[in-house]
């Protein structure tokens, strides 16, 4: 958090706040010399001898920049970061607390650095499930730091939990104006309109309070400021899971057309749609044996039996891809490998009835060319 405000603390009230990396304190500086001769030993023994330390204890966070705080309110501040990072919420409350009465006693006029203590405050007691507290600070913060996202975002989580859905959504919504790119708001937006048109039917929007619209100047600065290496991870990440998305719905919908096509009769569309379901999924076996179908109806014996190499290479037991490169091995004429790919089949599933009455037709043809071939032999 050092200022936590900048590396939220992550949220209370279901873990939404956790899901948009509300929250991280200052990183521990200067360790702090440990017990010297003549004081307690690991078993609670007096070292006489020569001079023993224990474990250093990292106190250098304290003096972490604090924004404009006098250095004993910038200390309390760090302290409350330190304990929040630690999981100790009432702590670092309590200082954050006591960092805030500090401020009216001594006049500190920085709305800044105060909007960053009672959002602080608020994600404590978010953590801690009192939603109720943790409204009021944010909208304290929010008096002094208008559109402020973390105080936002956290009294958005705590209306939520609250069930006060409503607000949460106007909330979350105003968060999206200011980053689009924070995935808890966007997953919290599509949970709670499911939750409003159950509550209030169609006509749900219309009992929203007005969404305020945040300023250029608001969404323009808050672009600007510099970007941490965990918010370049976490947006790196969310665009890959984003395009992921969009890969997987544009590979399955190509898919259903081309399956749409095959039963249509109409291979060669359909043979498009497989083929360019295989550049978005170069390893997808079903493909190649759906594309093997188009081949076999098109007569292109030749690349339908490649297909169902590639098919058998991914999965070396798939009957489908046999019993089409049977298929394909009969159109070349090469009925002694159409016979073999049978018989495969066979041995994988001995019902496969198709594959049975194939087998009959391949081993007669193969007989016929074995009869040809003689023939033709004594002719010569």
């Amino acid at each position: 958090m050092g200022n936590a405000q900048e590396k939220p603390p992550g949220g209370g009230g279901g873990g939404g706040a956790a899901r948009s990396g509300a929250g991280k304190p200052e990183t521990p500086g200067a360790p702090e010399r440990g017990a010297v001769n003549g004081s307690p030993g690991e078993n609670g023994q007096e070292h006489t001898g020569g001079e023993r330390r224990s474990p250093a204890v990292d106190t250098g966070y304290l003096d972490a920049p604090a924004g404009a705080l006098p250095p004993h309110l910038g200390r309390l501040k760090n302290q409350g970061n330190h304990l929040f990072r630690h999981g100790q919420f009432g702590d670092a409350l309590e200082k954050y607390s006591q960092a805030i009465e500090g401020c009216a006693e001594a006049g500190v006029d920085s709305p800044e650095d105060l909007c960053i203590l009672y959002s602080n405050r608020a994600a404590c007691y978010l953590k801690d499930g009192n939603s109720t507290d943790c409204i009021q600070d944010c909208s304290k913060a929010l008096e002094l730091q208008p559109f402020s996202l973390k105080p936002l975002l956290r009294r958005a989580m705590a209306y939520e939990s609250l069930e006060r859905y409503r607000k949460a959504y106007v909330d979350y919504k105003t968060v999206l104006q200011i980053d689009t790119g924070v995935q808890a708001a966007h997953d919290s937006i599509h949970r709670i309109t499911r939750m409003l048109i159950e509550q209030d039917g169609p006509a749900w929007r219309e009992k929203l309070p007005e969404i305020p619209v945040v300023p250029l100047s608001v969404q323009q600065q808050h672009r600007e400021k510099p970007v941490s290496v965990e918010q370049a991870q976490a947006r790196a990440a969310r665009a890959a899971q984003e395009e992921a998305r969009r890969k997987e719905a544009r590979f399955t919908l190509l898919k259903q057309e081309g399956n749409g096509l095959v039963k249509k009769g109409q291979f060669q569309e359909a043979l498009k749609k497989y083929s360019e379901c295989l550049i978005l999924k170069p390893d997808e076996c079903a493909v190649y044996t759906n594309r093997a179908i188009c081949l076999l109806k098109l007569n292109r014996f030749e690349e339908a039996k490649q297909d169902c190499d590639c098919a058998l290479q991914l999965e070396p037991d798939n009957k489908k891809a046999f019993y089409r490169r049977a298929l394909a091995f009969k159109g070349l004429q090469d009925y002694l490998s159409a016979s073999s790919d049978l018989q495969e089949v066979l041995q994988l599933d001995p019902k496969v009835r198709e594959a049975e009455q194939e087998l009959e037709v391949v081993t007669g043809l193969l007989r016929q060319s074995l009869l040809d071939g003689s023939a033709h032999s004594a002719t010569v």
